[in-house]
């Protein structure tokens, strides 16, 4: 995995809590434990996970409840999301999976297969943060070496351009809005106006020199797009 993979852990009750920290830190995730949806729906206000493990039954609102919340929302509409519970029967995989979750893990569990989990899910939902290097056009991205190569000159980034370009390699010809763009750069509680992705894709393109005039291309109205050249 590139850079730390944040992950919110909502559960309440305390072994698991704890297996959770020990086993998910030791795979190299930074790791957030709350015990109710409540917390969790502050937690995802104030900064926005890599994924969120959630069990299905917890004190006041439910963990169905929560995934519905969250992909009703647009800025959480695509947040990777599993849900942990020790109810196996298929109607609750079914309704938990209905719900929004991307995964469903019942207890008990193998750590080490939780965290094939995770990752599986970040390949699908976040192609981005899972670490698989990225040629476009001439540009590679290694996020494990964090380098950016243009024709194989190598290219000094900022740590928010490199992840405004890691983003965009990884959705490339699709047209992403400044408030996207915001959600990817806001993991660290920087306070960010829509304005301010203007300013770093100006970064970016200069660093890149002129084929980040051509790759990057402005959406009038609505955001930006990194093109992809025909092959």
């Amino acid at each position: 995995m590139s850079g730390v993979i944040c992950i919110l852990v909502i559960e309440d009750e305390a072994p698991i809590q704890e297996l959770l920290c020990y086993s998910l830190g030791q795979a190299g995730f930074k790791v957030t434990t709350v015990t109710t949806a409540e917390q969790g729906l502050a937690e995802i206000r104030s900064e926005l996970p890599s994924v969120v493990l959630l069990d299905l039954m917890l004190p006041g609102m439910s963990g169905v409840a929560l995934a519905r919340q969250l992909r009703s929302d647009a800025r959480t509409r695509d947040l990777p999301l599993i849900m942990l519970t020790a109810r196996a029967e298929e109607a609750d995989r079914v309704g938990g999976l209905d719900a929004g979750a991307d995964d469903y893990v019942t207890k008990p569990f193998s750590p080490k297969e939780l965290v094939s989990r995770i990752r599986a899910v970040l390949r699908r939902r976040a192609p981005h943060l899972a670490g698989n290097p990225v040629d476009i056009g001439g540009v590679r991205l290694d996020p494990a070496a964090h380098t950016v190569t243009v024709a194989g000159q190598r290219v000094d980034l900022g740590p928010t351009e490199f992840e405004l370009l890691q983003y965009l390699m990884h959705h490339p010809n699709r047209v992403m809005t400044r408030e996207q763009l915001l959600n990817v750069l806001r993991g660290d509680h920087r306070v960010l106006m829509d304005r301010t992705v203007d300013v770093y894709v100006r970064r970016l393109r200069a660093a890149l020199g002129p084929i980040g005039e051509t790759m990057i291309e402005t959406v009038r109205g609505t955001g930006y797009k990194l093109t992809s050249p025909p092959r």
